[in-house]
């Protein structure tokens, strides 16, 4: 998701907003060793009723102006609160959905605003794999029609020679080719949902959150499945998750959205180990860790503003420890290049981490009349 440009300079404790990110830190192009898909400035907006009779109309901010690239071969996860917008711009990667704004560009060609029969030959290049393994399988059908159903939309033949395979590819028997879903448990449900994805090789996988209805010790089988057929058949993932935990076991690079927006990109371990946006603290600080001194969690106080009317300029600012009257709630901070293969939205980046409550507070100026609240200290993340 490519180039920065990063000359913002810093006065008094606070720094310039430099050119929006565009496509941040990626090869340009749509070549072979380039990215495989391009987001330019994408936006999604929802209309929705509002008042008594309903009579009034109002738009709902479920993307607002994200720019990234997914390189081939490579994962890249998305991660951020529940109704942030990370699977709405999955969808939106996928033309599941008609952008409100901006582009999409799969392979160099904008498919942005293409028709849907233009569409069909690029839909077995992209493939998803859903949340619920109980609801995305139709309970009606055995596992041969489910897998093998790409390949009867597509005209393809040697339907059921190639879906046993699939099958014994994920992990599971050619003899499940008659059985149900309901005669699965949930890990095997998901491998059959893989295998569905896997059915007309794909080059891109969109994961929206696959193992977070699983138990822990199938989240891992699943997760060690997934490396190993993307090592196999060069695929390239987005892994949508809430989870951070394992976002890290599996992804490359990552981008963390609050309220729509991409709040901080880049390489997954600069992040974990030097996160620069207050939220990805925060979110950091949640991750359950076992250690022998023990850690308090960074709690954020107030709720997350609503979509339909998101907060000017950054939309952080209401929680934000690092608020600064003036400037924060004026002038919309940009995706700027903060270290090497990392970007963040912050006019008040943090130095280092982990950062204790009140250093966390101590950006010169940043004093407010009712400041958000961190609980505790953040020791090992």
């Amino acid at each position: 998701m490519s180039g920065h440009e990063s000359d913002a300079s810093s006065r008094d404790g606070r720094t310039e907003p430099s050119t929006t990110v565009a496509t941040a830190m990626a090869p340009d192009g749509g070549g072979p060793d380039g990215n495989l898909v391009e987001l330019d400035h994408l936006t999604k907006r929802f209309e929705v009723k509002q008042g008594v009779f309903a009579r009034g109309t109002a738009q709902v901010h479920a993307v607002e102006d994200v720019s990234l690239t997914v390189r081939r071969g490579e994962t890249l996860g998305i991660v951020g609160e529940s109704g942030c917008g990370k699977s709405t711009t999955a969808r939106l990667m996928l033309r599941l959905l008609d952008p409100t704004a901006g582009t999409v560009r799969f392979e160099g060609q904008d498919i942005s605003r293409i028709s849907q029969r233009q569409l069909r030959p690029l839909r077995r290049e992209m493939q998803m794999i859903f949340q619920d393994p109980y609801s995305s399988l139709n309970p009606r059908k055995t596992v041969g029609q489910i897998v093998g159903a790409p390949f009867a939309i597509h005209g393809q033949k040697g339907a059921k020679t190639r879906v046993q395979e699939l099958l014994e590819t994920v992990g599971l028997s050619p003899e499940h080719y008659n059985r149900y879903p309901h005669e699965f448990s949930g890990g095997q449900r998901q491998r059959i949902g893989v295998a569905r994805a896997l059915a007309l090789s794909p080059k891109l996988i969109v994961c929206d959150e696959p193992v977070s209805a699983l138990d822990v010790s199938i989240q891992a089988q699943i997760l060690n499945l997934l490396r190993s057929l993307q090592r196999d058949f060069n695929l390239t993932y987005v892994f949508i998750s809430h989870d951070l935990s394992v976002i890290r076991q599996i992804a490359d690079r990552i981008a963390v959205m609050y309220l729509g927006r991409v709040v901080e990109f880049g390489e997954s371990e600069a992040i974990y180990e030097h996160p620069k946006h207050p939220y990805t603290a925060a979110l950091l600080s949640a991750v359950p860790r076992a250690s022998i001194g023990g850690r308090e969690r960074i709690v954020l106080s107030g709720d997350v503003p609503s979509p339909v009317d998101p907060p000017q300029a950054c939309v952080f600012h209401p929680r934000c420890p690092r608020f600064h009257q003036g400037h924060c709630d004026v002038e919309a901070p940009q995706l700027r290049e903060l270290g090497p293969g990392q970007a963040a939205a912050c006019h008040y980046p943090l130095e280092r981490w982990p950062m204790t409550d009140d250093e966390i507070r101590q950006a010169e100026g940043a004093e407010r009349v009712s400041r958000p609240h961190l609980e505790g200290v953040v020791h090992d993340v």
